[in-house]
């Protein structure tokens, strides 16, 4: 039987076929095509796009790592390294000419691209005096707190003490504008064209108290000589307000985020069952050695550096283009302008010949003198190389001081509420957070702490 079909049909199953054709033919010859991975990542990214747009772009990478190894074709012109060899030759080759993706023009603020003072005390008050407390809200209050006074001070925010730096910091640390960004990134056109009804399902990046709050602040003439925005001054003719502007507020998110979510999952480590030996222990040090300063508490650190490797502050991607002329990475020809990238989380499960027993909890593998410099090469929680986090070191001393004052008083037990399942990762533009958005903790003030008894609720 003969069927009589429309012309436009016609044309339409052959635009089909033609186009079929041509991405099998494109996949057969890309010079990707020797690297493992999926057989469809040859012919298109929308598999990787549909997890990113699903937030779980991180623990999708880290299947495929797992089924293929440490070298992982993503997408059609995208591969995933995990050992030290790409680690170092992508991000740690000084002046090789690695540029980062256009992926980082999702973090343009004000239009523009870019990439201690604070009592620590007050947040204790606030975590210990509700039962149980989301320590997740309290540790970016804190976190907001240390950094834009490092950023502002005498002009930094006061997340307890100020109801509107306190609306400041959920609008920042509430931001849910991740598949809003990521479609409007990838297709500009169908964003605009879809704007309105987009608009209705996914939330739009919406952080005007933090916007106007920078914007206000880097106007200011008494800022401290310490702060970012007093060296900033120091370029005056070169930078121009809002140039200013975007560089302290493009800090001060992501200081945000990475410090209050990396401890949001420690802590929450460190309040489960099997965890509860190594709360003793962590106590005990901090108690006994009260006046030792944090850097001198080597189990403090080693936790610290297992919160790190289980909970990195940047667990995803970080894409860099290859150069002109193309590399090679890890034993594979990879040619120019191909993004290549490392995620924190897959380096530090993937290389179990320095991190055995990748997915245990184990502060103990840190004290251990034998393969310390090769764990510590490893430890990719802040990237590594000149364009790794700045802020790292704050990070550290924020995350030390806060644990130490908690832990010397308090010992900390999950809300019974809540559930591994409201615990998992989920994906945000830079850092990650918990897929329930809250982390319920309960605080059992320890004999001695300095602190009146409370009842226990």
């Amino acid at each position: 039987m003969i069927l009589f079909l429309p012309l436009s049909a016609y044309i339409a199953v052959a635009a089909s076929l033609l186009l079929t054709g041509m991405r099998v033919t494109r996949a057969l010859a890309s010079p990707l095509r020797k690297i493992p991975g999926p057989t469809i990542s040859l012919c298109t990214s929308l598999l990787l796009k549909w997890n990113e747009l699903n937030a779980s772009r991180t623990l999708y990478i880290h299947y495929l790592h797992e089924k293929y190894g440490p070298v992982v074709r993503i997408a059609p012109n995208e591969v995933s390294f995990t050992s030290w060899a790409a680690l170092k030759e992508i991000y740690c080759s000084g002046g090789s000419g690695y540029d980062k993706s256009h992926f980082y023009d999702l973090f343009k603020i004000y239009g523009t691209r870019f990439v201690h003072i604070v009592d620590e005390s007050d947040f204790i008050w606030l975590l210990a005096c509700v039962y149980p407390a989301d320590v997740g809200i309290a540790l970016h209050a804190y976190a907001c707190d240390c950094v834009t006074n490092h950023l502002f001070h005498p002009n930094g925010s006061d997340c307890i003490g100020s109801k509107a730096d306190e609306d400041m910091m959920h609008q920042v640390a509430a931001d849910d504008s991740l598949q809003n960004r990521l479609i409007s990134y990838y297709s500009p056109t169908l964003h605009r064209i879809f704007a309105g009804f987009l608009s209705l399902f996914l939330k739009p990046r919406s952080v005007p108290l933090a916007d106007n709050y920078v914007l206000e602040t880097t106007k200011s003439t008494d800022a401290s000589s310490f702060t970012l925005m007093s060296r900033l001054e120091e370029k005056t003719g070169t930078l121009s307000h809002i140039e200013m502007a975007a560089e302290c507020l493009d800090h001060m998110v992501a200081g945000i985020d990475t410090t209050g979510d990396t401890l949001c999952f420690l802590m929450w480590e460190l309040s489960q069952t099997r965890s509860a030996h190594l709360q003793r222990r962590l106590t005990e040090e901090l108690q006994k050695n009260t006046d030792l300063s944090i850097d001198q508490l080597p189990f403090l650190d080693a936790v610290l550096c297992e919160g790190l490797r289980c909970y990195p502050a940047i667990p995803m991607s970080l894409p860099r283009l290859v150069p002109r002329g193309g590399r090679v990475i890890d034993g594979f020809l990879v040619p120019e302008s191909t993004i290549v990238s490392c995620q924190s989380h897959s380096v530090h499960r993937i290389n179990t010949d320095v991190f055995p027993d990748p997915d245990t909890f184990c502060p103990d593998r840190w004290l251990d003198a034998e393969g310390d410099a090769d764990r510590r090469r490893l430890l990719f929680s802040f990237s590594n190389g000149g364009r790794g986090c700045i802020g790292r070191h704050l990070a550290i001393a924020e995350m030390k001081m806060l644990l130490r004052d908690v832990y010397s008083r308090y010992y900390t037990t999950p809300d019974a509420s809540m559930t591994a399942e409201s615990m998992a990762m989920s994906d945000q533009l830079l850092s990650t957070r918990p897929i329930g958005k809250k982390c319920l903790v309960r605080f059992s003030p320890l004999p001695g702490n300095g602190f009146p008894a409370m009842e226990l609720k």
